[in-house]
């Protein structure tokens, strides 16, 4: 994973009152705008088939970078033959003419999601365009929002989820990551999430809650890991469920958007929010406390104004190397004066003392 910030902002028109609707008192008819009636008896919608090689969407197209909307089980890239369905593959079949031979799989994807993880991906398309996004995730500056269904009802609207985590050495889950003080945890690193409830209701008549995630830190699994350690597991996680969870046709964990504050525009594209009732009637809001585009405007304002804060810190230090560089400058002058004049004297000396 590529190295690779807000919180929580105001209550959104048609949203509650923290505190005065506990969970466990919603009526399923009582339904806030922006919310959708759920439809009763129906089966999920078609658009949940598995992936093909040829179902890539794109969102974003320029010469430098391409930025699909990954679907939910197909891998970004595989070096095993066996492997037929990756982005990396998508990608030849739509665009050859943008691989890049002297790339091992053809393509510079930028970041990564997980086998089970649907949303926007970023591909850069030169060595230069891939450099630049790489710093963004490097110092932290790229904005990142996935959207999620958790099991049970969280009863904070807003977390900051904080558990270091690291490396799973217990025989059976090296493939797991775990958060430190777990046996067998190595190597565990500070992590850092924000989570923000959107809406109550049930899936498949279980109750879930659907919220905003925000990574603040770009460690493995951390979303998934962070989630579980709440004690709110994300719907379908197989993985870290060790398997109980394997009802849901997929992993309800979606990267929604991704703003990168490149020079001179920033780049941005959202994936379209894949958990609502006409694409999975399975899911059925009860209640709304705040739409995904009130939250994800709020975070965006906020990261904007840390970005204007940040170049104005980076001008007021460019400012302050220059000053400190001209007094230098001076300094130097000065000393070059004293001894031109140090010199013209012992001249003059020394022609008076011959006379």
């Amino acid at each position: 994973m590529e190295p690779g910030s807000m919180e929580p902002g105001s209550m959104e028109p048609g949203s509650v009152e923290p505190g005065s609707v506990e969970p466990a008192s919603m009526e399923p008819g009582s339904m806030e705008p922006g919310c959708v009636e759920p439809s009763r008896g129906v089966e999920p919608s078609r658009g949940v088939e598995p992936a093909s090689v040829d179902s890539l969407k794109v969102l974003y197209q320029s010469c430098d970078y391409i930025i699909v909307d990954k679907h939910w089980d197909i891998r970004i890239d595989s070096k095993m033959w066996y492997e037929k369905h990756t982005v990396q593959k998508q990608l030849g079949l739509r665009f050859p003419e943008l691989a890049d031979p002297g790339t091992y799989y053809g393509f510079r994807f930028c970041h990564q999601l997980d086998y089970s993880t649907s949303g926007v991906l970023c591909v850069a398309l030169n060595k230069a365009a891939a450099g630049r996004v790489y710093h963004c995730f490097k110092d932290r500056r790229a904005t990142k929002v996935y959207l999620a269904l958790v099991r049970g009802w969280v009863e904070e609207e807003e977390v900051t989820i904080d558990f270091s985590i690291g490396e799973n050495t217990t025989e059976g889950r090296t493939h797991m990551m775990c958060i430190q003080g777990t046996d067998g945890c190595e190597n565990p690193k500070p992590c850092r999430s924000l989570l923000t409830v959107l809406e109550y209701g049930d899936y498949d008549g279980d109750p879930v809650t659907k919220v905003v995630l925000q990574p603040l830190t770009g460690r493995t699994h951390q979303l998934r890991v962070h989630c579980e350690a709440l004690g709110h597991p994300i719907v379908g996680d197989h993985t870290y469920s060790l398997g109980e969870d394997s009802a849901p046709y997929r992993m309800m964990l979606h990267a929604h958007l991704l703003h990168l504050p490149l020079e001179p525009l920033p780049l941005q594209a959202a994936a379209p929010d894949p958990f609502t009732t006409p694409t999975d009637p399975r899911w059925r809001p009860q209640r709304c406390l705040r739409t995904v585009e009130g939250v994800v405007e709020t975070l965006l304002e906020h990261r904007a104004a840390e970005e204007r804060t940040e170049r104005e810190e980076r001008r007021r230090q460019r400012e302050e190397r220059r000053r400190q560089q001209e007094e230098r400058r001076k300094r130097w002058r000065g000393r070059e004066e004293s001894e031109e004049q140090r010199r013209m004297c012992q001249q003059w000396l020394s022609e008076w003392t011959d006379v």
